[in-house]
């Protein structure tokens, strides 16, 4: 029974934390575009030509 004395105020100073965190990462814009990312991957780059023909595997 002590042990609850101990684990319930430090399960909710880490919940605490991670609302804080949380509402960090929303402020500084860490969820304003969540669709570019996984666009991105799936867009091909041009590849440059090679300068030197030599220098082509």
């Amino acid at each position: 029974m002590n042990i609850l004395f101990v684990l319930l105020p430090l399960g909710l100073v880490l919940l605490a934390i991670a609302v804080i965190a949380f509402f960090w990462a929303v402020g500084n814009g860490q969820y304003d575009d969540l669709d570019s990312p996984a666009w991105r991957i799936l867009l091909d780059d041009e590849s440059k030509p090679p300068k030197d023909p030599k220098d082509s595997p």
